[in-house]
């Protein structure tokens, strides 16, 4: 890691010809990564990287330089690079930086450094075995496993400098089963910022039987229903609806551009009022959690939705200045090598005050869904289309006969504004989210609610 005076200094060359703010983001980061397929060890990579990232902003546009050489000519080339984008009086010089204070504390209990790669080879085969064993129908088994170590600090021309420690762990199951001339696929996943103790309480058991189970289960299901009609989205069905067609058209520079259903509706009722979305990167182990953004901002709880009122944007710094606010400590990157921009972290709908088994009897009729697929969504018009990787009919109140095929298709704002029961569970999801070719690591969840009516794809009569 670069010592504090040329941080100090990196800042004040990229300023040398004006600015309103500059930072220097340095990184370091070790990776392992294990896939195995067909029982077979397919990858085994390990590696480290370690870069820094120098950024100006002026005028509202991003001057942005980065380099893996950390010699001290290298990097003050880079920043008097930076600098000549700038056409403004000088600043004064930043003379000292202050450590910032965390809001919140996170502890690992067994760091993934400290575990031997036999024991992750022997991980992936255990859940390669339990999902194999569920039924001879089993065809093909993937299993992924991930840990991340990255050790990030950020000086900024405010005078401050963060630093911070984050141990991703991850491990993903992908199962193939099929009967005659039927595939079906299934999945799960689980990880977060959080060592090695993930994989207590025989959580590989329970993933790999999980995604075996509903592999097998959709062999024989019917192909669904097509239509409109009411869709009841279980808390177990990860949130990739709220990440798709709420939380993208928060993120502020989509906003600012005109490209989010949600532009300039600031104090406007934008959802039902049972409905209220907050993104909390405090949250201990969630995969979207940290101390400090890539930007040095301390993580917080922002409230975004609150009884279906637009309450806010989750800014940058960037973002926030062209508003005249503050950063809502959303400012990520994927590595050193990419710019900060505005992205979710913990992001989901609170949960609400009505049994989630109640949601489910009073509804006569309709799709209950228990596990979301893929989606993609038109941040501009917030129409969507999400697959049902796990669904079944209701019938009168009940869960009925196990249907695959379905997808949902509607308008993010519309859903929103129409959901009628929210239940008092809540269910986390992991994902890793795209934007501008950056990937950063994210938690989506929501609790179990009801859409009075919307269109399913499937088998039309």
């Amino acid at each position: 890691m670069l010592d504090k005076e040329l941080q100090l200094s990196l800042i004040n060359r990229a300023l040398a010809k004006g600015g309103e703010y500059a930072d220097v983001f340095v990184e370091s980061r070790r990776h392992t990564s294990l896939v195995l397929e067909d029982r077979k060890l397919e990858k085994i990579a390990t590696g480290s990287e370690t870069g820094t990232g120098i950024r100006l902003i002026t005028r509202g546009k991003t001057a942005y330089a980065f380099s893996n050489d950390l010699s001290g000519g290298a990097l003050l080339k880079a920043a008097s690079e930076v600098s000549r984008v700038a056409e403004d009086k000088a600043l004064p010089p930043v003379m000292d930086l202050r450590s910032a204070r965390p809001s919140v504390h996170f502890s690992v209990k067994l760091s993934p450094d400290n575990v031997p790669i036999e024991r992750k080879i022997s991980l992936v085969r255990d859940a390669d075995a339990a999902a194999r064993s569920f039924d001879s129908r089993i065809k093909q088994v993937t299993v992924i496993y991930r840990d991340s170590l990255q050790r990030v600090r950020i000086a900024t021309s405010d005078g401050f400098m963060s630093e911070d420690d984050r141990i991703y762990t991850t491990l993903v199951i992908q199962v193939v089963a099929g009967q005659e001339d039927i595939i079906q696929t299934a999945y799960e996943s689980e990880g977060g910022l959080t060592g090695f103790e993930l994989f207590e309480n025989n959580v590989i058991e329970t993933l790999s039987l999980k995604a075996a189970k509903r592999a097998v289960m959709m062999l024989t299901a019917r192909k669904a229903p097509g239509g409109r009609m009411p869709a009841v989205i279980s808390s177990s069905a990860g949130g990739t609806m709220i990440h798709e067609a709420i939380g993208h058209g928060l993120e502020a520079d989509l906003s600012q551009q005109g490209l989010s259903v949600f532009s300039n509706k600031l104090g406007s009722q934008v959802a039902s009022k049972l409905i209220t979305v907050v993104d909390d990167s405090t949250l201990p182990g969630k995969r979207g959690s940290f101390r400090f953004d890539d930007e040095g901002t301390s993580s917080q709880r922002t409230v975004l939705v609150e009884n279906g009122v637009l309450k806010s944007y989750m800014y940058d710094r960037l973002s926030a200045m062209k508003d005249r606010t503050s950063s809502t400590g959303n400012g990520r990157r994927e590595s050193y090598q990419h710019r900060p921009i505005p992205r979710m972290t913990n992001t989901f709908i609170l949960e609400g005050r009505t049994p989630s088994e109640q949601i489910l009897r009073s509804t006569d009729r309709g799709l209950l869904v228990e596990k979301m697929g893929g989606g993609q969504v038109n941040t501009v018009t917030g129409d969507f289309v999400f697959e049902v990787q796990e669904g079944y009919l209701i019938e009168k109140g009940s869960r009925g006969e196990p249907v695959r095929g379905a997808t949902l298709t509607g308008n993010g704002l519309q859903v929103l504004q129409t959901i009628d029961m929210v239940g008092d569970d809540l269910g986390f999801s992991i994902g890793t989210c795209g934007k501008d070719a950056q990937g950063v690591p994210v938690t989506d969840a929501m609790p179990t609610l009801r859409i009075p009516e919307i269109i399913v794809g499937g088998a039309y009569k």
